[in-house]
Parts: structure tokens; C-alpha cells; sequence
């Protein structure tokens, strides 16, 4: 099944997000290599594809996992949970709708 987890920032954690990083992609990249990655990325704090200093409110993925408690574990093993750049994480079962 998919889930949705969404990772809240903490305030000024820009730099332990840029840190954390490659640790963080090296992560999605395992999902993206088994396919279970349907989609990652960051959330801007502010309206622009690159938010210079502002740095992100978050980030979002999306991916298939055995069952919800797989999903949290794996979110929970986030280099960016380990960081500090996560003040809290969310995970949803998530049903994909479009594109079909």
C-alpha cells in the first residue's frame, strides 16, 4: 500500500537539512531503485522553486510500503528525524487516484 509522509521542519534547521542530505537522497534512492517511490521532494517556505534562505517548511513523500507501521518505522530512520531538521512527521495510508 502507499502512505504519505510529510515531515514538518523545525525553525532554523536549514543547515542540518543541508547536512543531513545526502544521507536523507541515499535513503529515497533505495526506494527509488526497489520501486517503491512514487514521488519526494521539499516543501519552499516560501513561492519559489528555490528558496534561497527562507529554506522549506518540509518535505513529502510518497511510497509503498508493507503496511502503515513499515511507513513509520522507515520515517521515523530519517537522517533528517536524526538531525533535528524534523520537528514532527506525519504518515497516512495514501490511495493513488491520477494518473492511473
Amino acid at each position: 500500500m502507499l502512505y504519505a509522509i510529510l515531515g514538518r521542519d523545525a525553525p532554523n534547521s536549514l543547515e542540518r537539512r543541508l547536512a543531513a542530505r545526502p544521507a536523507h537522497l541515499e535513503r529515497l534512492n533505495a526506494l527509488l531503485a526497489e520501486g517503491r517511490l512514487i514521488l519526494a521532494g521539499p516543501l519552499p517556505a516560501i513561492d519559489s522553486p528555490d528558496p534561497g534562505p527562507a529554506g522549506f517548511q518540509g518535505s513529502l513523500v510518497v511510497a509503498e510500503f508493507p503496511t502503515l507501521e513499515d511507513a513509520r518505522t522507515w520515517a521515523d530512520a530519517d537522517p533528517y528525524t536524526a538531525a533535528g531538521v524534523y520537528a514532527a512527521v506525519e504518515v497516512y495510508p495514501f490511495r493513488k487516484v491520477l494518473p492511473a
